[in-house]
């Protein structure tokens, strides 16, 4: 018997992943999501957090980027990607991008970012600002003041709070410091959009930024009279700023302009997908598009997306959106703001000398010689205790003005002893999130986890420990890029609908780990110290986190102006 072997060219599509340190592409195959080839590129000026390029100062909990990085991405990471693949770029259909959020930037009519012009090159608010941004906590909390006050109907839908890394606390932010840029600008753009027009040539917005960041909900966003209430001035923004013909996910925004086909080394004409959330888009590709599939994505942060079959209102959570991670579910979402930051930040600046000089002797990274130190420890054997706050919390407490802590420190306490807390005080952030879910009455009968941090096995097995679940693990380093590539596979028509396109290109491993049942009993007694330490300082009890950060922001404004006035 002969076996018939199709004669149709392979298609291929081109996903890319636009992160908070670097953007990545990846080269899919359309029948079946291989990846055959990624590429990355890191931006050239990373994350502004102290100074702008040109050396203007930024005050406490600014971060921005600059969106020429952006466009590099797609000059140096796709043809690079295409390159390593070896196939022909004209047999590429489609490509598709997701991007952090909520991360914004004001622009002119044409897309041209204010910061871009030269008489704002200078001006802080004229910059994109990153997700992590979070100086706009004012705003954040008058926004949820006069929600309350008036009960928004939507509200409820983003846990009862607002966060200040959202849409509309940024934009008033600078309304409120920069009134002279927010009427300079012409447009207030989700980078996820922006990426999007600049390969179409087309503004489009998308449903998903749109619903999580910008409180779109029931097909409307807030009122002008909400709005004029938060400032009089604020009334047309959404009219004004914002594009409120929203594009479905796995729509076509529009074809390869000539300019990025230049970029990108690909074919001018081909269809590009409807922007996307990173972690939104990462769901698809673990193939977990059913209700009760929890979606972990760890990186710098982590953010949690879940599909519901109905509607629930869960106190904390980031959002909830009718479609806003497959059509015909209920797609909810919540997260830490810090979790890879956090072992960065102890690694960068809290590792004494000769760990240094051991990892390099050693030929390792010194994230992977305190993992090696920490594995050796068992569980709860360091006697510590922290709180994974170093970058404000997400879920479920929605305060950027919470901050770390560690108890139980003594003179016997060395470095591989915290870093190992730190991994567990994530653990113990994810489960709180977790359980928040089910008591609220949203299932989470499974647990998938992507990202970078998954290459890590400790972490991972102090997850499965502290959850006390089987854990699956996303089969692809490049996990959101592949759903990007995989949105791009239905933009271009090679598949229905993305359900359709994850049953035969997303992947994941399951029950990769599995949870130690010893462990898992010292885990639960630890947990409810990490909660009656989470509820203590998070929940109003005890006031001393807050109280410090209003003393540590008027001693810098003080000190700012002696300088100014010597």
């Amino acid at each position: 018997m002969s076996v018939q072997r199709s004669t149709e060219p392979a298609r291929y599509v081109v996903g890319v992943d636009f992160g908070t340190l670097s953007g990545r592409a990846v080269v899919v195959r359309v029948a079946d999501g291989f990846e055959l080839a990624s590429a990355v590129h890191p931006y050239a000026n990373g994350v502004l957090d102290a100074t702008l390029p040109d050396g203007t100062p930024l005050p406490p909990e600014w971060a921005l980027q600059d969106p020429a990085d952006y466009v590099d991405v797609l000059r140096v990471a796709v043809p690079g990607a295409i390159a390593a693949s070896g196939i022909d770029p004209g047999d590429v259909v489609g490509i598709g991008c997701d991007f952090t959020a909520c991360t914004v930037l004001p622009t002119l009519a044409d897309g041209t970012p204010l910061c871009e012009l030269p008489e704002w090159r200078s001006h802080p608010h004229a910059w994109v600002k990153l997700w992590k941004h979070h100086a706009a906590q004012p705003e954040a909390d008058l926004v949820n003041a006069v929600a309350g006050q008036r009960g928004e109907p939507w509200l409820p839908r983003y846990g009862s709070r607002i966060s200040s890394e959202w849409l509309f606390p940024k934009l008033l932010q600078i309304l409120a410091e920069a009134p002279e840029v927010y009427r300079a600008a012409e447009r207030f753009v989700e980078a996820a959009d922006w990426i999007i027009w600049q390969l179409t040539g087309a503004e489009t917005r998308n449903a998903c930024t749109a619903g999580y960041k910008a409180i779109h909900q029931d097909g409307r966003f807030p009122t002008d009279e909400y709005l004029t209430a938060l400032h009089p001035e604020f009334g047309d923004a959404v009219d004004r700023l914002i594009l409120t013909d929203l594009a479905s996910l796995g729509d076509c925004a529009g074809h390869l302009c000539e300019q990025a086909a230049g970029w990108t080394g690909l074919r001018a004409g081909i269809a590009v997908a409807v922007g996307y959330v990173d972690a939104h888009v990462t769901a698809p590709a673990a193939g977990a598009v059913g209700p009760g599939e929890l979606v972990a994505i760890m990186g710098t942060s982590t953010c949690h997306v879940l599909n519901g079959t109905a509607l629930r209102e869960v106190p904390g959570m980031c959002g909830v959106v009718d479609g806003g991670i497959v059509p015909g579910l209920y797609g909810y979402e919540a997260g830490q703001s810090g979790v890879g930051d956090i072992f960065g930040w102890f690694v960068d600046h809290a590792v004494p000398p000769e760990f240094h000089r051991e990892a390099t002797a050693a030929g390792i990274g010194l994230h992977e010689l305190l993992t090696r130190e920490a594995a050796r420890q068992a569980p709860g054997a360091h006697g510590l205790l922290a709180l994974d706050w170093w970058n404000g919390n997400r879920s479920v407490l929605v305060d950027a003005n919470v901050s770390g802590l560690v108890v139980g420190a003594t003179l016997a306490t060395r470095a591989p002893d915290i870093y190992r807390s730190l991994l567990e005080a994530t653990a113990f952030g994810t489960r709180v999130i977790v359980e928040n879910f089910v008591d609220h009455g949203v299932d989470v009968d499974q647990i998938v986890l992507a990202g970078g941090l998954t290459k890590n096995r400790l972490l991972l097995q102090i997850y499965a420990d502290v959850l006390n679940r089987p854990l699956d693990i996303v089969s692809s380093d490049h996990a959101p890029a592949l759903g990007s590539a995989m949105h791009a596979a239905v933009a271009a028509g090679c598949y229905p609908d993305i359900t359709a396109a994850a049953e035969r290109m997303g992947r994941r491993q399951r029950h990769a780990v599995t949870p130690d049942p010893a462990s898992v009993v010292v885990y639960d007694r630890l947990f409810s110290e990490y909660l009656r330490l989470h509820d203590l300082f998070g929940r109003g009890a005890d006031d001393v986190m807050r109280t410090l950060r209003h003393i540590a922001h008027d001693a810098r404004a003080s000190a700012s102006g002696s300088r100014a006035a010597g």
